[in-house]
């Protein structure tokens, strides 16, 4: 895949819903940066929804699509974090979470019936939800000492960077969100600046 500095989430949480001989199932979709913070997002899923059966999930992170899960939570393998993940791939979408919560209504539904099911439940939270573009953008630290202040900060206001991060004292420090594509021309201009120390230190 080539590489790009824009990708394709959801907005904001959304939520979808399918029901099928007395089970339900509840969709969540989450827009997420990291593994942990899925953790944190299953851990009170589980906790709001701790009658339910079945907690499947799929999701995906990074520009590049390459880190992703399924999970069937105790579903047959491959009815449930497959086909919500399925939906997932779809729409090109990344930095995205999609649980289904299952609530068994005493019916079995069959591989074919729970494929349809969670995959049903997914499609229904994304048709609820916002997809939006997103820049992929390297979180860079500058640290410099106080003379340079000037040129750090022309640069920063000639590029309109962003900056996430300030501390001004003898010795400075800031945290800026640059475009990906425009990282390295940025960096070189600030470590061409006397007492000037440049590093990238994550992506966002």
């Amino acid at each position: 895949m080539e590489a790009t500095d824009t990708y394709l989430t959801i907005a904001e949480p959304s939520e979808g819903l399918y029901k099928d001989k007395g089970s339900k199932f509840i969709a969540y979709a989450y827009p997420v940066f990291t593994e942990d913070e899925i953790k944190e997002i299953l851990n009170e899923l589980k906790k709001n929804h701790h009658n339910a059966r079945h907690h499947c999930y799929a999701w995906r992170l990074g520009a590049d699509m390459e880190r992703y899960r399924a999970n069937d939570d105790g579903e047959p393998s491959g009815t449930a974090g497959r086909p919500i993940f399925g939906q997932i791939r779809s729409k090109e979408l990344t930095n995205i979470l999609i649980v289904v919560v299952r609530y068994f209504g005493g019916t079995l539904l069959g591989v074919s019936g729970l494929i349809k099911a969670y995959g049903t439940a997914a499609a229904d939270a994304l048709e609820q939800a916002e997809i939006t573009e997103r820049i992929v953008e390297d979180l860079v630290e500058v640290k410099f000492e106080y003379p340079a202040m000037n040129d750090v900060m022309r640069i920063i206001k000639d590029d309109s960077l962003e900056q996430l991060e300030t501390q001004f004292e003898l010795s400075c420090r800031i945290v800026l969100a640059i475009r990906q594509s425009q990282t390295e021309t940025i960096t070189e201009k600030l470590s061409s600046l006397e007492q000037t120390k440049v590093e990238c230190i994550g992506t966002r």
